[in-house]
């Protein structure tokens, strides 16, 4: 058996069913793990869901920002963007199965032998037992009723910035929400910051990836995540993380990392929406 982290989808159906194909995916034996995103800018969102949906416990994902936009655009649609591709999903005749799965998705997912999946980054005061606590926390609100009223008014926003332990309400899952799934910088004083989105080295003074900041708690813990687009498929290996989102959606690559031994996998696309 083995396992396979894929980077994000974003609606890249095609791709993914390519790169199953050159992994030689076996659902009888191979697991696969995905970043997230598996929705938005790309031409077959609901196709993408129905495939991970379909594979049941052979794959695990992690919600990412277009796949909470999505459920917050189901809420209201009125939060629906210019650029975005969801309304397939939205008027698919399994719309409300699909979206009922993809809410019971979790923030993060581990295992002992192979690391931690997440789709953005974790926070440096979060120790691996935090991560995985306010991970539980914040999926069991989004599975709540308070959980529409969250991706209605309070999901959108950049504040608050800075953890704290005594944050509580909205603040409090706004930030973990924001942790989890947008995060690339920080700041010196430990503020997410969400304005630069380049790689690393191209940043303004005084921003620190996430993975590369001072006393990161989980600095000893493997991670797997999306997300960060800019950076390529990377193995950052004094911070032990892997970057998984090759940009298939902008026209680069859909990559596929192997868990049991590190052996890279991608397949090309050829895009279908203008880099951000």
């Amino acid at each position: 058996m083995s396992i396979y982290a894929i980077g994000d989808l974003q609606g890249c159906c095609d791709e993914l069913k390519r790169l199953l194909d050159e992994i030689r995916f076996d659902p009888a034996a191979d697991r696969l793990w995905f970043t997230g995103d598996l929705v938005n800018r790309g031409p077959k969102s609901a196709e993408c869901l129905r495939l991970v949906k379909g594979l049941g416990d052979r794959a695990v994902t992690v919600l990412g920002n277009h796949d909470l936009h999505l459920l917050a655009v189901a809420q209201d649609r009125k939060q629906m963007k210019k650029r975005d591709t969801l309304d397939e999903v939205l008027r698919a005749k399994d719309s409300d199965e699909l979206l009922h799965w993809l809410r019971q998705q979790p923030l993060a997912h581990h295992d002992p032998s192979f690391g931690l999946l997440i789709h953005a980054g974790v926070l440096p005061e979060w120790d691996l037992a935090k991560v995985l606590a306010l991970a539980r926390e914040a999926e069991t609100m989004l599975c709540s009723a308070d959980g529409d009223a969250f991706l209605r008014e309070k999901m959108y926003g950049d504040e608050p910035a800075k953890w704290s332990d005594s944050l509580k309400g909205w603040d409090r899952l706004r930030i973990v929400i924001n942790a989890f799934t947008r995060l690339r910088y920080l700041t010196d004083r430990g503020e997410i910051s969400m304005e630069f989105k380049g790689k690393p080295g191209d940043q303004p003074a005084g921003l620190h990836p996430w993975f590369a900041m001072p006393g990161r708690k989980t600095a000893g813990v493997e991670i797997l995540f999306g997300h960060w687009s800019t950076l390529g498929r990377v193995r950052w290996e004094a911070h032990r993380v892997h970057g998984l989102d090759t940009g298939a959606v902008w026209g680069g690559k859909l990559t596929a990392l192997r868990l049991d031994d590190g052996k890279p996998f991608d397949v090309k696309s050829k895009g279908y929406s203008k880099v951000e």
